[in-house]
């Protein structure tokens, strides 16, 4: 069942993505509309959007003045990634470790 309900989630962010690209059969806009009723639906919408907003964006665009000083204040701040054969000694700061897990990535928060 769990299978099923993954399987047809895809198949609704496809329909969508394929919505927004002007590409959906007629035969398969009435099932991408159900799903645009939906927070999911909607968030899909949105990010498909942005994507394409994206890609069509021109090259060669202006960074935001600091940009790459936040860039590298933040990589700064990544923890070091052990290669993925050597087994884990723990975290040296438990607690950094936790807030890291909490937060939320760009993806969790663009694409359900």
């Amino acid at each position: 069942m769990a299978r099923y309900a993954m399987d047809t989630q895809k198949r609704l962010h496809e329909n969508i993505s394929a919505l927004v690209d002007g590409e959906l059969p007629d035969s398969e806009r009435e099932l991408a509309f159900a799903a645009l009723g939906t927070v999911e639906g909607q968030a899909a919408w949105r990010a498909y959007h942005l994507t394409g907003d994206v890609l069509r964006s021109a090259p060669g665009g202006e960074l935001s003045a600091g940009f790459e000083a936040a860039l590298a204040a933040r990589l700064a701040a990544e923890p070091d990634q052990a290669p993925a054969s050597a087994p884990s000694a723990g975290p040296a700061d438990p607690a950094a470790a936790q807030r890291q897990d909490q937060a939320e990535s760009p993806a969790d928060v663009i694409l359900p």
